[in-house]
């Protein structure tokens, strides 16, 4: 289900203090980084990836790439850092808890 434009800005803005987990270098988006991202999402669900200048492809048509690879959705893309989310329901969550990319 594609995220609301509400549920987006409050991504967006949660988004905002982290700092980039996934690093797209000069080779594109490989099996390897893609697994690496979906650890990340896995265990964050909200991941920034910074995206090497060096690369072929504009920075939102990478981030479209890694989130299809990925099962994810793009949040945002601000200059070579792209934000992506994909929920995970098997995290356990309490009402009162931290999302779990704050932890």
């Amino acid at each position: 289900m594609p995220l609301t434009s509400k549920q987006r800005a409050e991504l967006r803005a949660e988004a905002h203090h982290l700092t980039a987990a996934v690093h797209l270098g000069h080779q594109g988006a490989t099996r390897l980084l893609a697994q690496s991202l979906d650890d990340a999402l896995r265990t964050h669900e909200l991941v920034k990836v910074q995206l090497n200048r060096t690369a072929d492809v504009t920075p939102k048509q990478a981030a479209n790439e890694l989130a299809a690879a990925v099962g994810a959705e793009v949040v945002q893309v601000i200059g070579r850092t792209a934000t992506l989310y994909r929920e995970n329901p098997d995290l356990k969550k309490k009402a009162g808890d931290l999302p779990p990319w704050r932890k």
